[in-house]
């Protein structure tokens, strides 16, 4: 199979760390590792994989991920496609764009609508994906429409009623579907304020997130606040924001039990936003899933409610 992938795929690289391809830094070997730098090479290669039936991932910005110990057993496409215009008050893009790309050249230009997700990290594909969200706003909030391949390998437009989006999901994600492109509606802004909120939210997301690990962002979604006892609710609420809908934030849940520090090897509880991981140096895929069973385990005690998780496991 190595030489039938690598003859249709030329540059393919075998037996790739994942490491250094995820922002948790976390991970062991991709059997197989491909570079897409165009959408043509994008299809191709899982074309390519299905065809010859070995599994594939769609690996982009590396955030949000923890990869198995023990690695991938098959084709790990890295998407970097990275072409992007803006016309008419539109964002176009492919989908292997940096949010953070997204955001310095649509608010330079005064145009709103990506203000809330500066600092994010991770690609647009990605943001779409899992239906991305910060400061009140979420990635929905200014689709027009995605081109995605459906398990047959076929290009499909999806308008934004169709993306099916929910809390941190997508008909993508709930299907496995591949996206290529997007595109987004904009209006015209102060520029100077775009700018200056985006700014704001870096430097939150610096001085309140453990920048300085190697981390995944958040592992677990922030808690509907419909889930909690009557009288927990009415004692939660000074802690409830609006995250689309009224939640009580994870890492507030985190805080209130006693969890900041806890530590599994090399896995800790980050200190300085106790709804993230950080790896304190050569931490393990199996140490995230003991810490977290032993986090959603003290928040069903405390709290009598079910952590969901947010971070997606690859293995």
């Amino acid at each position: 199979m190595p030489d039938t992938l690598s003859r249709f795929l030329g540059g393919l690289q075998k037996n790739v760390s994942l490491k250094k391809y995820t922002t948790f830094r976390i991970g062991g070997n991709a059997k197989y590792f491909f570079i897409a730098r165009t959408i043509p090479l994008v299809i191709k290669a899982i074309k390519v994989a299905r065809d010859l039936r070995t599994p594939f991932f769609i690996l982009g910005g590396g955030s949000n991920l923890v990869v198995s110990d023990k690695g991938f057993s098959g084709l790990v496409v890295h998407i970097q496609t990275k072409k992007y215009r803006i016309e008419a008050g539109k964002f176009f893009c492919e989908a292997g764009v940096s949010m953070a790309t997204l955001v310095k050249e649509t608010g330079k230009r005064g145009l709103s609508g990506f203000e809330w997700a500066g600092g994010l990290p991770g690609s647009v594909g990605g943001a779409i994906r899992g239906n991305a969200g910060a400061f009140k706003g979420e990635i929905k909030d200014n689709i027009l429409w995605v081109i995605a391949l459906d398990k047959k390998g076929r290009e499909k437009l999806f308008l934004r009623n169709r993306c099916k989006f929910s809390y941190r999901s997508s008909l993508f994600k709930e299907k496995g579907l591949v996206i290529l492109s997007a595109a987004f509606s904009l209006k015209k802004g102060n520029k100077r304020a775009i700018q200056s909120i985006a700014a704001d939210h870096i430097a939150y997301r610096k001085e309140r997130h453990p920048l300085e690990y190697p981390n995944a962002g958040s592992v677990f979604k922030n808690c509907d606040l419909k889930k909690f006892s009557l009288a927990l609710q009415k004692k939660l609420q000074p802690a409830v924001k609006i995250d689309p809908f009224p939640v009580v934030p994870t890492a507030y849940l985190n805080d209130q039990a006693g969890l900041k520090g806890v530590r599994q090897n090399a896995i800790q509880v980050s200190v300085k936003h106790p709804n993230c991981m950080v790896n304190l140096g050569k931490g393990k895929a199996k140490d995230v899933i003991l810490l977290m069973q032993k986090v959603k385990k003290i928040i069903k005690k405390k709290f009598g409610v079910e952590l969901e998780q947010e971070i997606e496991f690859v293995e």
